[in-house]
């Protein structure tokens, strides 16, 4: 049934899928000066003025100059100033005028200081405040009320302030219009029984998924619950993400690789289930690692389509180091073919426990090599 259920849903899935996440636009604030009589400051005077006053860098001086439209120099000079009073270091100042340099154009009094008293009401440190303003600097370029609506939002969701300012550093994107798509895909992802602990967690890592319209988002669940996904799993979320992020043409291109393998229908939604981050593994990765698994002599196909979480690890770093020193202790008589841990174990096992199950017994046929490749 679930293969049935695979083939039908999966090869009919849309392919706008590519197409369904929000774009985030920065609207610009009413408050900006525009005052016609005076025509904006030349290049050459903008970019003088920032490296001679304000000690900016001329490559970052020009790049401002050219995108900025100062036509108050005095202004300008008063909000550079502020921002260095605030307590922006020269690294962040730069960050903060380059990536908004329409801010030089606004109204201190009316537009800016109005935005930090709303970021300092909040209780975060000023340092957090810095921080933010570094990496989320288009914030500025909404209005007040839009700043205040959006943060307490954050906060709604996450549970403090604290966890929005760490959600703020981690990810430089600024959730628009947060009550009409994150709100909404926060509450039916937590009406399928997501912790918002897992919720948080995401946002900080993919906070882009949350930018799907709520119709989509419900979408994505039912597509990952008629593909077996449990609800109370703690994999559902991620079989959820899995599918938001694939067209029909990905989805094709990744079973057909599954069934190149070996992986039957039966398999591939088995698969899904119990670990869908595996469909996030490409096609050629997943093929090295099959090749590389047989390869070694030890493990057949089967046990591949028994542990596709295989895929997910590191040929590097993993998969050749174990897998050369398994194969090295069967040559020299130290193991026997009968005696290789279950691929599953091989796999999940921690390092530590590798080694001194396997590495430390035998250091000197193993142990310089084993190193070297783990190292490499």
């Amino acid at each position: 049934m679930a293969a049935t259920i695979l083939r039908r849903t999966l090869i009919s899935y849309s392919a706008n899928n590519s197409s369904l996440l929000l774009k985030s636009h920065f609207s610009a604030s009413p408050y900006f000066s525009t005052t016609a009589t005076n025509p904006p400051l030349d290049h050459h005077t903008v970019t003088k003025f920032l490296i001679d006053e304000h000690r900016l860098s001329p490559e970052v001086a020009a790049q401002i100059a050219s995108r900025s439209r100062i036509r108050n120099q005095q202004g300008a000079d008063s909000i550079i100033q502020y921002l260095k009073n605030t307590g922006f270091s020269a690294a962040q100042l730069e960050k903060v005028l380059k990536s908004s340099p329409q801010l030089l154009s606004a109204h201190l009094e009316a537009t800016i200081k109005p935005k930090f008293e709303i970021l300092h009401g909040l209780g975060w440190a000023p340092a957090d405040i810095l921080e933010i303003v570094s990496i989320q600097s288009r914030l500025l370029n909404y209005s007040a009320p839009r700043i205040s609506s959006s943060i307490m939002t954050l906060k709604s969701v996450l549970g403090s302030a604290a966890s929005a300012a760490r959600f703020l550093k981690t990810t430089g994107l600024f959730l628009r219009d947060m009550e009409s798509t994150l709100l909404p895909n926060v509450e039916s992802l937590k009406s399928c029984g997501v912790s918002t602990e897992q919720i948080t967690t995401l946002m900080c890592q993919n906070p882009r998924f949350f930018l799907h319209k709520p119709e989509n988002m419900r979408r994505f669940i039912e597509k990952a619950e008629q593909l077996g996904s449990d609800r109370k799993s703690g994999r559902f979320i991620h079989a959820v993400r899995i599918i938001s992020s694939m067209t029909s043409e990905t989805w094709l291109t990744k079973l057909e690789a599954f069934r190149e393998l070996g992986f039957s229908d039966e398999d591939i939604a088995r698969a899904f289930r119990n670990s869908p981050k595996v469909f996030a593994t490409s096609a050629e990765k997943m093929r090295r690692v099959a090749a590389a698994v047989e390869g070694s002599g030890g493990y057949d196909r089967r046990s591949i389509v028994e542990t596709p979480s295989v895929f997910l690890y590191s040929l590097e770093k993993r998969l050749w180091p174990r897998l050369k020193v398994l194969r090295v202790l069967e040559e020299e008589k130290k193991m026997r073919r009968e005696n290789w841990p279950s691929l599953a174990t091989m796999v999940f096992m921690k390092d530590a426990k590798f080694l001194q199950k396997f590495v430390s017994p035998n250091f000197d046929l193993v142990g310089g090599f084993f190193a070297e490749i783990c190292e490499s």
